[in-house]
């Protein structure tokens, strides 16, 4: 111990002298650097075990930046770089309070704390392009569900943090078999370096602060683009960042209400209280509604043909049949096919933090269901999985169905992936909507799809290879058989939608044989996208059967597939079907490029079926002054005809050869932010309570609660 305290002395004085040769001798500056890098450098071998912990954190942290967003900058960016130092160094530093033997179990804590989190974030990266939310955990029992899925999309990166933890451990024991604690740190508490340390955190944390701007705070502080905080503040700043984030429903109530409730009349003050006439207005009124929530449909399978044979040529039939609106993007986040669920329903966009089916069940809102059942509807629900998944049976009484028809109440004989085979779905839900439909004047009926969800395992014998005609070594014609897609997961997807698309048209067919489609309306969505890597599409576009590989980018058949191309492929098919073609002067068979979004279909099918939300945040599609419409997405990215807008890059892409007017990417992003502000605030603020008691929109609270039991 004395050897030690010498040790520190000595720091501690050549430290003092060093500043005073400075002062006096600025010729020996150079000599005085030298001398104190030695002093760094004894530093670091008399507190070697801690600041190993804080670089195997700090490694770990930038691992997850370059492995999920990836790019050489991310892998050199210096600004998160200096957060994560500040945040592990602070952290860190209270172990200098603690006697060693509890001072080295939690920096080990925290390590393994540090790496389950770039575990986690780096397998939600994988399937998401996202990073993962505390709140998350409220829904962390479904994962049970969904634990195929979750094995399926594992890769080597999400164990490679695990490494540096065991290296530490090895670490550890290496020094303690060769009695290095004992030599040279302290057994004591030493509050005086855990002051030092916190404070040489403090300036690095003030140094980081220094180098950010205005939009960098603005967006921390409303959480909604998580890929730009990580990148920019790194993954532990995130974190904690979002743990506060995720309490902040808890307390929505004490903070904030005034101002969301002034944005929120601010926003709608201008917007009539009656829907805008056009030729579809009421064309569907008294119709039935039979709406298809189609798992993972992307709308590229559409008129796709692999060897001659479309993939999916039911939905491609109903597609070329019907109103079919082929720029069509969901406005997922988190919550994914519940997001999906919601956003149709009610026109408002996803919660910034947790999932409104979760996280805000217990919210009023202006939802299809309940307004359809003020015009005599009566409104159910089918879905072959448990019915609690995401919350459904709560949240979709809460929406206004009067019925949610879940697991329990089919008959269990088919299962593939995730549980009860589409094909048998299906069959047993005409049953189910026949009763429905002989008990009640006009019924409105949502289908959840199962099957096609990922992994994909279903294998209906579709061929995803690729046939050629070329000529033998005699000159005789053959057709030769390449690999192209098969044993890569976009094949089995293609084979899985095939399955679906086999299961939707026997549907069609079987409702046909009940006569339950002469006075009903089909409705498809696709969910959201199938969360392909983007390397499946290379292959896809630019398979090159000769080398079975991809073709070279000088090709002139080569395709670009970069990160817009990989944006823009995300769109799900959206088609709205009957078998009358021409109802009151109205074309029902026609296709619309206009790019839409999810909280579009609310105010298209309202203005067809008699019935307005003034409070949904998308456009009715047939009242569009000008063949433009703006999708936001959570991330703050929007799309419309003309450009696509990256908000993480700050980066746009225009569409075609479009011209912009000097200010539309500014007026656009504005526009962005302020709506998803406002459809958060309705969320978090339950800023639609009043309003529905006032309109008798809502379901009263007690109804809910009795349901769900």
């Amino acid at each position: 111990m004395k050897k030690l305290k010498s040790k520190e002395s000595n720091i501690k004085n050549r430290t003092i002298n060093f500043f005073k040769d400075i002062y006096h001798h600025p010729m020996h500056i150079s000599t005085s650097i030298a001398d104190i890098i030695r002093h760094i450098g004894l530093y670091i071998s008399t507190n070697i075990f801690f600041c190993l912990f804080v670089l195997f954190n700090v490694v770990n942290g930038v691992m997850l930046r370059y492995f999920s967003v990836g790019g050489t900058n991310n892998l050199l960016a210096y600004q998160p770089l200096l957060a994560d130092l500040a945040i592990v160094i602070a952290l860190g530093s209270l172990g200098y309070f603690m006697r060693h033997k509890f001072r080295v179990l939690y920096w080990f804590i925290l390590t393994l704390i540090g790496t389950i989190i770039c575990v986690v974030n780096s397998v939600y990266y994988t399937f998401y392009s996202s990073f993962v939310s505390v709140s998350l955990l409220l829904v962390a029992r479904y994962a049970d569900d969904v634990g195929d899925a979750i094995f399926d999309i594992l890769r080597f990166k999400d164990f490679s943090y695990i490494l540096l933890p065991i290296c530490l451990l090895f670490i550890y024991l290496k020094l303690s078999k060769k009695k290095y604690f004992d030599a040279n740190e302290p057994k004591y508490k030493e509050p005086k370096k855990a002051v030092s340390t916190l404070l040489c955190g403090g300036i690095l944390g003030l140094i980081f602060v220094s180098t950010l701007n205005s939009t960098d705070l603005g967006r921390i502080a409303k959480q909604w683009n998580r890929e730009y905080i990580v990148v920019k503040y790194g993954v532990y700043v995130y974190q904690i960042n979002d743990i506060v984030k995720s309490i902040e429903p808890k307390i929505s109530a004490l903070f904030g209400y005034d101002e969301a409730l002034r944005k929120f009349n601010e926003y709608f003050v201008n917007k009539s209280d009656e829907a805008a006439k056009n030729r579809y207005t009421n064309v569907l009124e008294g119709k039935n509604v039979v709406v298809i929530h189609a798992e993972s449909l992307q709308d590229f399978v559409i008129g796709l043909e692999l060897n001659g044979e479309l993939v999916a040529p039911n939905f491609t039939k109903l597609a070329k049949s019907g109103i079919y609106f082929s720029n069509f993007y969901p406005q997922v986040s988190m919550g994914t096919s519940s997001d999906s669920e919601f956003t149709f329903n009610t026109g408002l966009m996803p919660s910034e933090s947790g999932t409104v089916f979760v996280s805000y069940f217990d919210r009023h809102y202006v939802a299809t269901p309940a307004l359809l059942k003020e015009k005599g509807y009566y409104a159910v629900s089918m879905h072959g999985n448990v019915a609690s998944f995401w919350n459904r049976m709560t949240m979709h009484k809460n929406l206004g169905y009067d019925e949610v028809i879940g697991k329990s109440q089919y008959d269990i004989d088919e299962t593939i992936g995730l549980g009860l085979t589409d094909k048998s779905f299906f069959r047993q839900s005409v049953q189910k909507l026949k009763d429905i439909n002989s008990k009640h004047d006009k019924f409105y009926a949502t289908l959840i799809t199962l099957t096609n969800h990922t992994p994909f395992d279903v294998d209906t014998g579709f061929d995803v290879t690729m046939k050629v005609e070329e000529e033998d070594e005699t000159g005789k014609k053959v057709v030769n058989t390449y690999p192209y897609m098969e044993g890569t997961k976009l094949g089995r997807y293609l084979k899985s939608v095939h399955y679906a698309d086999e299961a939707f048209g026997e549907f069609m067919e079987q409702m046909e044989q009940e006569g339950l489609l002469d006075n009903t309306v089909v409705v498809l969505y696709g969910d959201h996208d199938a969360r392909l890597d983007k390397k499946y599409y290379e292959r896809f576009y630019n398979y090159d059967y000769k080398t079975d590989g991809i073709l070279s980018k000088d090709d002139p058949n080569y395709v670009e597939f970069d990160s817009y191309a990989e944006e823009l492929n995300r769109s799900t098919p959206f088609v709205i079907w009957t078998k009358d073609k021409k109802i009151k002067g109205a074309n029902m068979n026609r296709e619309i490029k206009t790019v839409m979004g999810m909280y579009d279909a609310m105010p298209t099918l309202g203005n067809m079926l008699g019935f307005y939300n003034k409070y949904a945040l998308g456009n009715d599609m047939f009242s569009l002054k000008e063949n433009d419409n703006i999708v936001v997405f959570p991330t703050g990215n929007w799309l419309t005809n003309k450009v696509y807008y990256n908000a993480q890059k700050g980066e746009s892409r225009t569409i075609g050869e479009s011209i912009l007017p000097e200010d539309y990417i500014t007026k656009n992003c504005e526009y962005a932010e302020k709506l998803l502000g406002v459809s958060n605030s309705i969320i978090v603020y339950n800023l639609l309570s009043n309003i529905n008691k006032k309109d008798k929109d809502a379901i009263d609270e007690s109804e809910i609660i009795e349901g769900a039991s």
